[in-house]
């Protein structure tokens, strides 16, 4: 039985160092490609203040998808912040062959965290000894990572719903509402167009809306 919303705050909140992904940082506006770029190609030289602020910058979105992506139950945030930490390191290993074909750097990012989450699940999955104290909502077989619900708060129910989207329904869901990305930079991380995330943004929004009143959310 899963617990109440209230329960499941009162229990993350007796975490040592655990922050629920709404409370992050954001990114203040400086994801757009012009603020990037030049931050992209002085770390990729080895300048040691543009990695510290490129790592500044990245490093709030890069935990907020991950701590979106794997929840907050004992199976996954412990880890999530290791696997964020990972994503970081995997990006600063790609600076020196990275190469800019007028697409932006966060697709690359958002590539490297989305490879790194399934990784984790995939790891759990195959790791069966390892004990947790409640089974996740869902089951960790397959390829694609478990996702996550919008907020924490909408509860269990909600969370089932939103795995009915299409993926990539999910990553702008998760990328728009918790990860607080603007539709300019989601659509920059994804490789698509801006009008293409609103589109999409708003018909999985539309069908969230049909599925919870079919079951009275």
């Amino acid at each position: 039985m899963t617990a109440p919303p209230s329960t499941a705050r009162t229990a993350e909140s007796e975490i040592p160092g655990y922050t629920r992904p709404e409370t992050l940082p954001r990114a203040n506006g400086r994801l757009s490609k012009e603020d990037l770029d030049p931050m992209v190609r002085a770390a990729g030289h080895g300048d040691a203040r543009a990695i510290d602020d490129l790592l500044h910058v990245l490093r709030p979105v890069v935990a907020r998808y991950c701590r979106a992506r794997m929840g907050g139950r004992d199976l996954s945030y412990l880890s999530a912040d290791d696997v964020a930490q990972d994503v970081c390191m995997a990006v600063l290993k790609a600076l020196p062959d990275y190469q800019d074909r007028g697409g932006s750097f966060l697709y690359l990012v958002h590539a490297i965290a989305a490879n790194k989450v399934a990784d984790a699940y995939r790891a759990v999955a195959r790791d069966r000894s390892d004990p947790v104290p409640e089974l996740p909502e869902r089951p960790l077989a397959g390829n694609e990572p478990e996702s996550h619900a919008l907020n924490l708060d909408l509860g269990a129910r909600l969370s089932e719903l939103v795995t009915r989207l299409a993926p990539v329904q999910q990553e702008i869901l998760t990328l728009r509402v918790i990860v607080g990305l603007s539709a300019a930079e989601t659509a920059e991380t994804l490789g698509i167009s801006p009008g293409n995330v609103r589109v999409t943004q708003h018909r999985a929004l539309s069908k969230l809306r049909e599925m919870a009143q079919g079951q009275d959310l």
